[in-house]
């Protein structure tokens, strides 16, 4: 039995190959491929479990994949590059992706990320009654967020962050505890991540004046709050 299908975009054939390896000795299907151009396409029609995306990319880079796959699905996109400049982080994870794993790595690590992404990312959940703030509802079992009758089409680790504010309202987050609940592993080190993730949390919250809900602990974290 399969956990999952995950889609390996990889130019360098090798690594591709050893990510393969890896994943299905993990019990993970896995399809490959080494160019940009087509990736859009194969998602639309054959959208896996998860997707692994390298940044730099013959054809078309994985920054305008990830920014052409959100505007018609949510699967979880893991991130990885080379590339450790900061704004690269943050550029990736501000266009949707969920993760975001620097070269060199263990591939040990990215079948645990793939992994935890899955587990926050899958139906159903069975986790009691809904979270409500407000106009805003979240349905922890169904994975489904409502403001007033307006549907919230969240990532992953979005939804993640916003439950953990409605489970817990006006408690005070350090940056490292979001991180730990919504990525689902202990995250090693690198601060702004969540920074990003708010950042698209709020601007999706914006257009209903919730966004004022998620306030700034200085050198603290976030809380939520109804104004």
């Amino acid at each position: 039995m399969t956990t999952g299908t995950i889609l390996i975009v990889e130019d360098e054939v090798k690594l591709a190959e050893l990510l393969r390896d890896y994943l299905q000795a993990s019990g993970f299907e896995t399809e490959l491929l080494h160019r940009g151009d087509g990736v859009v396409e194969q998602v639309r029609q054959r959208e896996p479990d998860a997707m692994l995306l390298d940044l730099m990319l013959p054809g078309m880079d994985g920054t305008e994949i990830c920014r052409e796959v959100r505007k018609f699905s949510q699967v979880p996109i893991l991130m990885v590059t080379a590339k450790t400049e900061e704004i690269d982080r943050l550029l990736g994870l501000e266009l949707g992706a969920d993760d975001y794993i620097s070269k060199p790595f263990s591939p040990r690590e990215v079948v645990a990320r793939v992994k935890a992404v899955l587990r926050r990312a899958r139906l159903p959940q069975t986790e009691g009654p809904l979270l409500k703030a407000g106009p805003l509802i979240l349905n922890p079992e169904t994975r489904l967020v409502h403001v007033g009758e307006t549907a919230l089409d969240l990532t992953p680790t979005e939804f993640g962050l916003l439950k953990a504010f409605l489970h817990r309202p006006e408690r005070v987050f350090s940056r490292d505890e979001l991180l730990n609940q919504v990525q689902g592993y202990d995250f090693a080190g690198y601060d702004r991540t969540i920074d990003t993730h708010i950042k698209n949390l709020r601007k999706k919250l914006m257009p209903f004046e919730l966004d004022r809900c998620i306030g700034s602990v200085y050198g603290v974290g976030y809380r939520f709050s109804l104004p």
